[in-house]
């Protein structure tokens, strides 16, 4: 088995990416610049993260048209981070593009760092997209790449004790893509839930 972890330089996949290691599966680190705000912090932190823990190269994808186009707080630093957060096909994108790059280098994966789904705020976080993601890549690319999702059962604190525990330090998950984490972004407020438990 191999897969293509979509890697941002955050916790979530580099915890997949870890865990992989560890299980000898071979991996390839696959990140996307989808024009989003943090993506020169995110690039930078995740290629000196994966040289830190020993993991493959990542490859980085330039979609960044995306985000000119489509505006979100995640990618206009005009609308606001937290409250216009939703970015309309941000991770059909990610996984049609993961999936695309999974069968150019033989791989029978996709990984994508989603949480248990009582923390989902999105719809393209949900079960029912992502099984209808599948059909859709197998229908696209003639071929079944399944997309994984290893952190499916896990909230934020369950991932911070893990990552904790396997010595993961030096990741970045702000969206603002500012060096000192924002504290008001959806990514910098799970953190900040998880500190009290």
């Amino acid at each position: 088995m191999s897969f293509v972890n979509l890697v941002s330089g955050g916790l979530d996949s580099t915890l997949i990416g870890v865990i992989a290691k560890e299980d000898q599966i071979k991996q390839f680190p696959l990140f996307i610049d989808y024009g989003q705000r943090a993506a020169a912090k995110e690039w930078a932190t995740c290629q000196a993260v994966h040289r830190q823990l020993g993991l493959p190269k990542p490859t980085k994808m330039d979609l960044s048209g995306f985000g000119q186009i489509i505006a979100s707080g995640l990618t206009n630093a005009g609308m606001d981070v937290k409250e216009d957060a939703f970015t309309p096909g941000r991770n059909l994108l990610f996984l049609l593009t993961g999936s695309a790059y999974a069968y150019q280098v033989g791989a029978s994966s996709v990984a994508i760092g989603l949480l248990a789904e009582q923390f989902s705020l999105f719809p393209d976080q949900r079960q029912p997209f992502l099984a209808q993601a599948a059909h859709a890549i197998a229908a696209a690319m003639g071929r079944p790449i399944k997309v994984l999702t290893p952190l499916i059962e896990f909230g934020k604190a369950d991932v911070v004790r893990l990552a904790t525990e396997k010595g993961i330090s030096g990741t970045y998950s702000c969206h603002t893509g500012d060096a000192q984490p924002c504290g008001y972004c959806i990514a910098c407020l799970e953190f900040q839930l998880n500190e009290g438990e």
